[in-house]
């Protein structure tokens, strides 16, 4: 089939699904898009003017828009990940369950064609299974390495039959940086904690089948050597992009990054490079529109926050290449 679709997309974000559509081939002809956070708005506004902005997702009225084509959404992850340190949600009683049943509402009310819900690959194994009743379908695992420079294990519940896994295109994270991002920190210095290892391939299962895929490959700490303060290898991958930087780099990774001259520096990955993690275009978060129309910078805070919120979209492709629009 080649029509124009109509798409409602709930927890839209920067518009990943958008990008995904047209990198598809799948041509729009509305995209409504449930979004609250207004950096991540402006650089929807920014990239895509005709998209339209509905505001909250507790306020909607789905009924106008029955018989669109698609409903898609990933409600946020934080109240289920495993990374949450504290009031892990693990039932049906919290507001991340509440968030999730507007999806749930939406696509009962609009009845549409296709949906596709994604979310974080560790939440609690009640909320999978709650998710999967209320949806009717299983979750498919795909890690966004297979596309990307990222290790991101997420689930994807939709009725698109016959997803299957990517071909891994076996990108590291050194094919992706940018360069000449030269600027040193000595602050960060890898200790005699050093982890090397020639062999940077570790098995992983998805959906029943194993397969080798490249991971992030520690190669040293600094400091207390916690979470934040790891120094992960180039030739891996990136950890999972995580929505809120730390500002020592902890939420984006950091990585050791060799030069010509024999030496190395440690740094964050830049914006772009963060981008290219995700396989969204090279500057796609650099720029918003605000609510006056005015053409805004967006700080780099808050480039990494909607990128580590949003979808890899290349995986969102696969995804939609299998459905018959």
């Amino acid at each position: 089939m080649n029509q124009k679709i109509d798409v409602v997309s709930l927890f839209d974000g920067i518009s990943c699904g958008r990008v995904a559509l047209d990198r598809a081939g799948i041509t729009v002809n509305s995209y409504s898009a449930f979004e609250i956070d207004k950096y991540a708005k402006a650089v929807s506004r920014y990239n895509y003017p005709d998209i339209q902005q509905c505001g909250n997702v507790f306020d909607a009225d789905f009924r106008r828009f029955a018989g669109y084509n698609i409903v898609i959404g990933g409600s946020p992850c934080t109240f289920w990940s495993c990374a949450r340190s504290a009031n892990r949600e693990v039932d049906k009683s919290g507001i991340g369950w509440k968030l999730f049943m507007r999806f749930v509402e939406a696509v009962r009310v609009i009845s549409p064609c296709y949906f596709l819900y994604e979310n974080v690959a560790s939440m609690p194994q009640n909320i999978k299974r709650y998710i999967s009743e209320e949806l009717g379908v299983k979750p498919i695992l795909i890690n966004s390495a297979l596309l990307s420079a990222q290790s991101r294990k997420r689930l994807y519940w939709t009725n698109i039959r016959g997803v299957t896994q990517p071909d891994d295109k076996r990108i590291l994270l050194q094919d992706i940086l940018e360069t000449g991002v030269t600027a040193r920190n000595k602050s960060y210095c890898i200790d005699a904690c050093y982890y090397k290892s020639g062999n940077h391939t570790r098995p992983l299962s998805q959906a029943g089948k194993r397969q080798m895929v490249y991971e992030p490959v520690r190669v040293g700490s600094y400091g207390t050597g916690g979470q934040g303060n790891r120094i992960y290898s180039i030739q891996g991958k990136s950890v999972s992009l995580m929505a809120n930087d730390g500002g020592r780099g902890g939420k984006v990774g950091l990585y050791k990054v060799d030069l010509p001259d024999g030496d190395y520096i440690i740094r964050k990955l830049t914006p772009v490079e963060t981008e290219r993690c995700q396989t969204l275009p090279d500057n796609y978060t650099a720029f918003g529109i605000d609510d006056s129309g005015k053409t805004v910078n967006i700080s780099n805070t808050q480039r990494y926050k909607c990128i580590g919120n949003g979808w890899t979209v290349d995986v969102i492709t696969h995804i939609l290449s299998f459905a018959d629009i």
